[in-house]
């Protein structure tokens, strides 16, 4: 009896110890596992959650930063005009002027041909003589052979149409305009002078004054005739060695 009991008790003993042994391995075993799955849980949340973090627009990392802003450019619209490169002088038709006007004799008008194709011997200058905001208008009239002035004339823009407010007719008369001034100038012939070489000339400075040129001052010029073409008075001259 005591030694089965004792077998018995063995074998009760063992079979409990393993059973225990065996129970408590499987607890463990099943602690670890679980514990290795709740660990990698937690690192799977935290992975994320750093990704999540990671991707927003507070964090440290890569941003999302939407679309990409559009280039900062000049304002949009049509281009601004240029200025106008217009001159300040509005042109006129000089021989339409001359030819519709009444002081410009008609010896003058029966002259004013064409020298060649659509070309005639007027010279036409713009500036300011009278005050006005319009340029004021010079017209010379020439020969087309020597050009040689026949007339000269001033016109001035008064209420949309130009007036003819000089006007001076003579063999060999020309003017200009000199910083604000009327410069005539004459060339003065004495008798049985050649149209080419004048005895002299006359420069006269108008200015406008009281709605009218007013003469300034007068230049008188003298050429010497011991020129091409001119007469030398006095005996002619001896060569070396002669009396």
């Amino acid at each position: 009896m005591s030694g089965a009991g004792t077998a018995a008790g063995a074998g009760a003993g063992t079979a409990a110890g393993t059973a225990a042994g065996a129970g408590k391995g499987t607890a463990a075993g099943s602690g670890r596992a679980a514990g290795t799955a709740a660990m990698a849980g937690l690192a799977a949340v935290g992975l994320l959650g750093l990704l999540a973090t990671g991707c927003s627009t507070g964090g440290t990392g890569t941003r999302d930063e939407g679309a990409a802003p559009t280039e900062q450019g000049g304002p949009s619209g049509a281009a601004a005009p240029s200025p106008s490169a217009s001159s300040p002088f509005e042109r006129v038709d000089a021989v339409e002027l001359l030819k519709n006007d009444p002081k410009v004799s008609d010896r003058v008008k029966k002259d004013l041909r064409p020298c060649g194709p659509d070309a005639y011997p007027v010279d036409t200058s713009y500036g300011n003589l009278t005050g006005t905001t319009a340029a004021d208008v010079v017209v010379n009239v020439l020969t087309c052979g020597d050009a040689v002035g026949v007339g000269t004339y001033v016109y001035r823009k008064r209420e949309q149409k130009f007036e003819n407010v000089f006007a001076l007719e003579e063999p060999a008369v020309y003017s200009a305009i000199d910083r604000g001034d009327l410069v005539v100038t004459k060339q003065v012939y004495a008798k049985g002078d050649p149209i080419a070489y004048p005895s002299g000339e006359e420069v006269i400075t108008y200015r406008w004054s009281s709605d009218r040129f007013t003469e300034h001052y007068v230049v008188r010029n003298e050429y010497s005739k011991a020129v091409e073409g001119g007469d030398i008075s006095g005996p002619a001259p001896t060569g070396p060695g002669e009396d």
